[in-house]
């Protein structure tokens, strides 16, 4: 049996969270696990139907204490004052190959926080939100990951009636900006300060008790989500709902719902259908993620001057840009720093706008102008100028032109995760075909390999995939 650790979120005061038992299914079923996750968390061992019985509530563990989080967080940029775990679960920790890790089981019932809602998560948005974590934990993106995905006969109504499933996922946390939001405008500072000593004290790789402790607390939040932000857009991922309640403190992507991997350049890109104002469009994200920053600050201040706020919101900028910079860099295959660079990937990025590249197959064929140091099919997509200008930077590098060759592709990932992709492993899944499911998993855990075999899926979406909507319903 896995070796879970009562959860030290539940010796905060009571206001925190509500005990809660969970409603496992009647007849459940493993549709996915994670294998490389089980052996991280030193479970290889542990018989899958064992897993089942414990997550789906057949077999207690006595010592857990599972328990849904309350929360509140600005959604599209209005304050809503009540939000919280309403379809999950804090279910345990457990202790990894990489530190302490949460458990968290995602549509496993009501809660009190669950509002009008079923408690339930459908089979859809599980499969998007398991490959979505596997694909970005593959880029090096700070990300949750989820070990299982439980489905079952229970049918559930979204847009359509849909199967139920249950998420099993693991964060290093699932505290957010939101938490501390609820109890600020709730006039709790007792409790603003409770929770962020609990923290500071709980993720000692992340915080330290200093004489500055809640400044330099807020500090490191502001560089981890600026630092998250600028992977994003390294990569062209789209969040698509950057509320504050989901903003992780310690910078990990999570609560993946109407995201995207952006396809043909496009700064204005929305992949959330109910996104009608473009609030987290494509280009908005490092702004949002500065906005969210600030509305943390503001549910810190019985805890940190505004003053103070003040001078560490401005470092996210610097933060962000140097992040984003050194990452572009190594995307065009460059180790020094140099005053051009900035022009160089702007004048890329304009391209990639004005001809509507493929943003991560422009980025892996560059290899080929560097190469071959001319390349015809190349030129007629990017501009001879500029391709001119990228080899005349690449005239004043050291390494072995071999050397760069092989770390441009070591960053610039052959395939990412489509959307088309996720919908047709969906589709198979919802009549019992996991082969598809299967068979991303082996493309997007290796994006950075040639992967011959799987070719067509390093290929643009098909025409009828371009108009794919995807909504915050799961």
């Amino acid at each position: 049996m896995p070796s879970f650790l009562t959860h030290n979120f539940s010796e905060l005061p009571e206001e925190f969270y509500t005990f809660q038992d969970w409603q496992g299914f009647d007849n459940p079923k493993i549709i996915i696990e994670n294998h490389a996750m089980k052996k991280m968390l030193g479970m290889e061992d542990t018989d899958h139907q064992e897993l089942l019985k414990i997550f789906n509530g057949v077999k207690k563990i006595d010592s857990l204490k599972p328990l849904s989080m309350v929360y509140s967080g600005h959604q599209f940029g209005q304050y809503v004052e009540q939000l919280g775990d309403g379809r999950g679960l804090l279910f345990a920790q457990i202790n990894s190959n990489e530190g302490l890790l949460d458990i968290h089981l995602k549509g496993a019932g009501k809660t009190p926080y669950s509002r009008f809602g079923d408690g339930r998560a459908v089979l859809r948005s599980t499969i998007r939100e398991y490959l979505c974590g596997e694909a970005m934990h593959a880029l090096s993106i700070p990300t949750s990951r989820a070990l299982m995905i439980i489905g079952s006969d229970e049918m559930v109504v979204r847009e359509k009636s849909e199967s139920a499933a249950m998420l099993v996922r693991t964060a290093k946390t699932h505290i957010r900006f939101g938490s501390f939001e609820y109890f600020h405008y709730n006039n709790k500072p007792e409790h603003v300060k409770a929770l962020a000593d609990f923290c500071i004290n709980s993720y000692p790789q992340y915080f330290s008790r200093t004489t500055n402790a809640y400044e330099d607390f807020f500090r490191v939040i502001v560089k981890e989500t600026a630092n998250m932000i600028a992977h994003w857009q390294a990569c062209g991922f789209n969040h698509g709902v950057m509320n504050t309640d989901n903003m992780s403190i310690l910078g990990e992507t999570f609560d993946y719902g109407p995201y995207g991997f952006m396809e043909d350049y496009n700064p204005n890109h929305v992949c959330n259908h109910s996104d009608h104002q473009g609030r987290y469009a494509f280009k908005n994200q490092p702004y949002i993620g500065l906005w969210n920053c600030s509305a943390l600050g503001h549910a810190l201040s019985s805890l940190i001057s505004e003053e103070s706020q003040g001078k560490i919101l401005q470092t996210y900028e610097a933060i962000f840009q140097d992040t984003l910079a050194e990452l572009y860099r190594k995307k065009l295959g460059l180790e020094l720093a140099k005053p051009e660079d900035a022009t160089l990937i702007q004048g890329l990025l304009d391209i990639m706008e004005s001809e509507k590249l493929d943003y991560t197959n422009t980025f892996r064929n560059l290899t080929q102008a560097l190469a071959e140091e001319h390349s015809p099919e190349l030129h007629s997509e990017i501009s001879k100028s500029w391709v001119v200008s990228f080899l005349e930077r690449h005239s004043k590098e050291t390494l072995s032109k071999d050397k760069r060759l092989k770390l441009m592709n070591q960053v610039n990932p052959k395939f990412i995760l489509r959307n088309y992709m996720a919908q047709e492993a969906i589709e198979a899944a919802e009549v019992n075909d996991f082969s598809m499911l299967e068979t991303l998993m082996i493309v997007i855990t290796q994006p950075f390999e040639e992967l011959i075999e799987h070719e067509k899926f390093a290929n643009k979406s098909p025409i009828w995939a371009k108009d794919i909507e995807i909504s915050c319903s799961s």
